[in-house]
């Protein structure tokens, strides 16, 4: 299976709408997961037109335009839930925008995870703490950063922002993951490589 993973599109806050890159990086997905930052359900339509979406976070309502289709709570949205446990191709899948890892005191980027040397088993501890679960994957973001790592065999994913990576306003990124029941594989795509 081919998954789409995205998050912080931040739309109408950043951007007016999705980069169109994002359809091209998204070909052929036979699923999207959007991990957080989603300000209005238009959004999570728009990408539903390529593939089937789930989200977690808010949706945070409000119109900007007059024009603009706008959600009040995500309540009314089955599409969006805090966090997401997903079981696919034999993969658990934890989904969350904040991965808040008390004794990090910080934000998950990259590289942190290994500056803090944690024990052996101590991040698939904080994991299936979080998500009241042991999971395999882990997608996330909030941070705006993308990376893809490995800890005591949990792939941890953040796509990264289509719209504000690492907080600049320009095109960014979003990654694709591929399950069999054997594997999985990570892959960030810049989206400037699209154009």
């Amino acid at each position: 299976m081919k998954i789409g993973l995205i998050s912080d599109t931040r739309i109408p806050g950043v951007a007016k709408e999705v980069p169109a890159q994002v359809t091209r990086a998204f070909e052929g997905v036979d699923l999207i997961l959007h991990a957080g930052g989603v300000q209005v359900a238009w959004v999570l339509d728009w990408l539903e037109q390529i593939a089937p979406v789930k989200a977690v976070g808010r949706i945070q309502g409000g119109q900007y335009e007059s024009n603009t289709p706008f959600a009040v709570q995500n309540a009314d949205d089955p599409r969006v839930a805090q966090e997401q446990v997903l079981q696919v191709e034999g993969h658990t899948i934890g989904m969350v925008n904040s991965l808040d890892f008390d004794p990090l005191n910080d934000d998950v980027i990259p590289g942190i995870i290994a500056r803090k040397k944690f024990p052996e088993g101590a991040v698939a501890k904080m994991v299936e703490s979080l998500f009241k679960a042991p999971v395999d994957i882990v997608i996330f973001g909030r941070t705006l950063e993308a990376m893809i790592e490995e800890h005591d065999g949990i792939l941890l994913i953040n796509p990264g922002s289509p719209t504000i990576p690492r907080n600049i306003m320009k095109l960014g990124q979003v990654a694709i993951l591929e399950l069999t029941p054997e594997s999985r594989e990570a892959r960030i795509i810049d989206l400037t490589t699209l154009d």
